[in-house]
């Protein structure tokens, strides 16, 4: 069957196609129906369903035969240890550790903040929440101390587990000082923590402090919880580059149909296969597929504690998969532009047997075609851009390879998936022509497994996304879609410029930009004009091998943007940067770099990975004449 008849089929009758896709989850109690609508436009799936999410990520693939297939390759570069965990042995060690906190009191509905590294113990500790019905909240290992109080605040858990530490490269991140100056600075105090200590550092007790492998000894282990369809596994908040943190909730059922349907319809694994998505359990990549996605599928999923670039060098993507003959690779577009500008030619990949991997796929920001081509041309195999938000946890707009591998138009992440209704709308909330850029919003219900509402603020969540279109949910994002359906994703709403009564996409002159044989990243932003009202600015990140002049280049991608474009987009402005201010997911913080050219205040987000950063791009920007 076409991937056009399966969506066709979706359209037809949304919830025969749920029904159907949940006859794949293992069911406490099936349910009834698939959509509740009585309480729309806050939509729920699967409500009355008795389910257990540990149960399907790991039990059932034991009580299938699968035990003695390996669940979880960990593999640290940083620390120079690797272990693989078979099915078998994580259902032991996840019900020890749910049968310890079961012990001190923890029971289905409290709230647990995980607080770790890149290490098999954090998927453990997620699973054992699921495993009893508690609702785990996994904030970013390192999280500076203020942030992490004020989710401790707003979920007020129960429990905290954390690791003693992290490793960066070349360095140790105490975790406990910081926990413990979070836990300060909350007025919200849990009962206890749990603290997994690793040999690199161990961290010194407190009163509340109890150690990992002591939670477990005398306790028996926890079996798994039936929850309702609606109970929500986890609440994660939003990397966002603004505002306060959303805490987004994962309803139980819906996830679990979902993660399981895109596993292999979307990322065309089988049970058995090896699945590595190069994230961090933080963020939602890390929940949907490095934990749940692909454990509830069966398949093998790597855990990675390292970088693309500096572990020890720019092969290390290239080694895990040629040694764990991984056959789908997830990570961001970042990542791959970071190997790029190490290795421009990409040689060292021919010291690697790729032939086991089947594609690359990318998301987490927006996938510039020089990127693309270059990964295409160095790694051999189809590289999918696709596009979803932490809010929806999986794809909104993709290349179906499990159904059928639709041809890749680069700059798009493709077309829509079953369940997103996908247009581009004005600022009336009309729908516009193909090819005509706008707001990108998705027709309600949203599908299975997306948000149903933000923890503890209904009205936020209708404010934040349901309020601006009515009948939509509103992405945030800007784009187009073309006359085959293609999506285009080509700015945040808020960084569509306005260059004296044009409306122009970031996106789109940074496509420009990055195609320069020495741009190795770029980033563009609108700048406050007197006259024009904003102009276009970009900021360049050159390859590690450039022996041109700055000003050359500069000179180049003017003339660049001026032939591709034209002269409305006014571009004239531009330098050579260091490096671009990012989240610890990889986003690119235009915004921030707007306030500080137009000198508007602003606060450095929470998921900011190198302060430092900004301080460069003010030098720069002032030689400029701006951010004075």
């Amino acid at each position: 069957m076409s991937f056009k008849d399966i969506y066709s089929g979706w359209q037809a009758d949304p919830e025969a196609f749920w029904m159907n896709a949940a006859e794949a989850i293992d069911w406490v109690s099936p349910p009834s129906k698939a959509l509740w609508d009585d309480d729309a436009p806050m939509y729920e799936w699967f409500k009355d369903a008795q389910v257990n999410t540990c149960y399907n990520a790991v039990d059932r693939h034991v009580e299938a035969g699968n035990g003695d297939r390996v669940a979880i390759i960990y593999d640290s570069p940083v620390t120079d240890r690797k272990s693989k965990t078979t099915y078998a042995e994580l259902q032991t060690q996840v019900a020890a550790l749910a049968g310890g906190l079961a012990a001190k009191g923890i029971v289905s509905g409290d709230r647990v903040i995980i607080y770790m590294p890149m290490i098999p113990e954090a998927l453990v500790a997620m699973l054992a929440c699921v495993r009893i019905g508690a609702i785990h909240s996994v904030v970013f290992g390192g999280f500076a101390a203020n942030e992490l109080a004020v989710r401790i605040d707003d979920a007020t858990p129960k429990a905290i587990i954390a690791g003693s530490c992290g490793i960066e490269p070349g360095r140790i991140v105490e975790y406990k000082p910081l926990l413990d100056g979070a836990i300060k600075l909350a007025s919200h105090k849990p009962k206890f923590t749990v603290i997994f200590q690793r040999t690199e550092c161990e961290a010194q007790l407190g009163d509340i402090d109890i150690e990992w492998r002591t939670l477990q000894s005398d306790t028996a282990p926890a079996p798994c919880v039936p929850v309702s369809g609606d109970h929500p596994a986890y609440i994660l908040y939003t990397s966002g580059t603004t505002g306060a943190p959303k805490g987004v909730v994962r309803p139980t059922a819906g996830h679990l149909v979902a993660l399981n349907w895109t596993m292999k319809n979307i990322y065309n694994v089988d049970p058995g296969d090896v699945f590595w998505a190069a994230s961090d359990v933080g963020w939602v990549v890390g929940h949907s597929y490095i934990c749940y996605g692909p454990l509830i599928h069966g398949n093998t999923t790597v855990v990675f504690e390292g970088k693309p670039v500096g572990t020890p060098d720019a092969t290390t993507f290239w080694r895990v998969i040629a040694e764990h003959d991984v056959r789908s690779f997830f990570t961001a577009p970042t990542a791959f532009r970071a190997i790029k500008r190490e290795d421009s030619q990409g040689e060292s990949i021919k010291n690697y047997d790729m032939s086991r991997l089947r594609a690359l796929y990318l998301a987490g920001e927006r996938a510039d075609p020089d990127t693309i081509e270059w990964a295409q041309k160095v790694m051999g195999v189809p590289v999918y851009d696709h596009w979803w938000q932490t809010e929806t946890g999986y794809t909104i707009a993709g290349n179906p390879a499990g159904i059928e591998s639709m041809p890749v138009k680069i700059g798009s992440p493709t077309v829509a998936m079953p369940g997103y209704d996908v247009q581009i709308l004005d600022g009336d909330g009309h729908q516009m022509q193909p090819g005509k850029l706008g707001a990108i919003a998705v027709k309600l219900p949203l599908p299975p497994g997306t948000l149903p509402t933000l923890w503890n603020a209904p009205e936020r969540y209708m404010k934040s996304y349901l309020t601006t279109f009515p009948g939509y949910y509103e992405t945030g994002d800007a784009g187009m879609i073309d006359a085959d359906g293609y999506l285009y994703i080509m700015a945040r709403t808020d960084d569509v410029i306005n260059v004296a009564g044009h409306r122009l996409s970031t996106g789109g002159i940074e496509e420009v930009l990055a195609a320069h044989p020495d741009v190795a990243e770029c980033a563009v932003i609108g700048v406050g004009d007197a006259l024009k009202g904003q102009l276009p600015l970009g900021l360049l990140c050159l390859n590690k091998s450039c022996i041109r002049s700055h000003a050359d280049i500069v000179s180049d991608v003017i003339k660049m943007v001026r032939e591709k474009i034209g002269p409305v987009a006014a571009f004239k402005l531009a330098c050579v940067v260091d490096r671009l201010p990012k989240t610890r997911s990889g986003k690119i913080l235009r915004g921030t770099m707007v306030s500080i050219a137009d000198n508007k205040p602003f606060k450095a987000p929470a998921t900011i990975d190198d302060p430092a950063v900004l301080d460069e791009v003010r030098a720069a920007l002032q030689a400029m004449g701006y951010a004075k």
